[in-house]
Formats: structure tokens, sequence, C-alpha cells
């Protein structure tokens, strides 16, 4: 069955699901800020706050703690081969202007949670992604345009606003923050529904 992206559903259910989520997602930054300098800890809990979208699309409230599950040590050589994938990819399509590079990062923006998610390799994942967000680009692009130019109006509009302004603005990044991991995770959801059907194909 052909899977549709709604600007407006992905909007409203992804800020839900990152208010719900907020003191969780908060509490994982924490953490995380707290421990991102002790080595190889620090691998494993980069990985875990990456895949956040992820659980964040399964419906329940995270645990900040989980940052720290030994899973995530399992995909140390899957997660920096697919990010250097990722980086040679997007950078050589910069080269020919903004609008490609825009184009690969959102064709392959699925990648990461795939991999993770699914079990599948960098390069499966890559295709993957590219498979489950053909037509669906330009939904996704302004599903985040969007979201960024509400928040640009209302920080314009807070800074207008003395001392309480620049409380309203922290206020706004973090809820701007959680509100995009909703998107993200509510994107995922929609775009990985059927993916049974799609890994079997790549890996055919």
């Amino acid at each position: 069955m052909e899977k549709k992206l709604d600007i407006g559903t992905v909007l409203s259910q992804g800020i839900g699901v990152g208010l719900k989520n907020l003191p969780s997602l908060l509490g994982a930054v924490i953490l995380y800020l707290l421990t991102c300098w002790i080595p190889y800890v620090n691998v494993g809990t980069s990985i875990a706050m990456t895949s956040l979208p992820v659980e964040l699309s399964k419906g329940k409230i995270i645990s900040p703690l989980a940052i720290f599950d030994k899973k995530y040590f399992r995909y140390m050589g899957e997660y920096f081969l697919l990010l250097g994938f990722m980086s040679a990819g997007i950078a050589a399509a910069s080269l020919l202007m903004l609008i490609p590079g825009i184009v690969i990062s959102i064709a392959w923006s699925l990648a990461l949670f795939l991999m993770l998610d699914k079990g599948v390799n960098p390069i499966q994942a890559l295709t993957l992604s590219n498979k489950l967000t053909c037509g669906k680009k330009w939904t996704i692009f302004f599903i985040y345009f969007i979201l960024c130019l509400v928040v640009y109006i209302l920080a314009f509009i807070f800074m207008l606003i003395p001392v309480l302004g620049i409380i309203l603005v922290i206020a706004l990044s973090i809820v701007t923050m959680v509100a995009a991991l909703g998107c993200q995770s509510v994107i995922y959801g929609i775009l990985s529904a059927e993916v049974k059907e799609e890994t079997t194909e790549v890996q055919a």
C-alpha cells in the first residue's frame, strides 16, 4: 500500500510526540553532555542519540537511561562507515550547487534510522532510504521549512520583548528541538511502516 505523508499531520503529531517526551529528551541530552567526554562510552551514547526518532516512533515514553544501552555499541563500525558515505555523497552533490545537496540529504535522511532499527548494512540503508523518500522529498522539505519559518518568526517577536524575550527564546529553542525529533519520528514511522517488503527487495 502506498505510504503518504501529510504536512499538517506530521507537524501536529510530531510536536505532540516531542512535547510528550520533553522531560525524557531533556534528561537524555543532559546525561549525554555529562558523559560525552568519556572515551568509548561516548560512541555508544552518540549512536543512541542518533536513534532517538526511532524510539519515539514506537509510541512509547522513552527512558533517558536508554542511551547507555549496550546494544548501540554493536553498530560502531557500520555507524561511522555510513556517516562517511553520507558525508562524502552530500559533499559531492553540494559541489553541483546547493539544491542537489539538499535533495541527497533528504533522500538519505532515513538511512541511519533504518540501519539501527532494521539491521540493514550501510549501503542497503542508503538504498532503502532513497526508495522510501522517493516522491516525498518536497513534502519532507516543507515540513521542516514550515517548522523553521514559524520558529524564526516567533524568535524575532520574542526578541523584541525586553528580558523576558531571552527566556522565551530559550524555551522556544527547547521546544523546537523536541518538535523536530518528534517530526522525524512521525516521518520515519510512516515511511518505514512496510519496510519489510522494501528490505526484502534490497537484499534480493
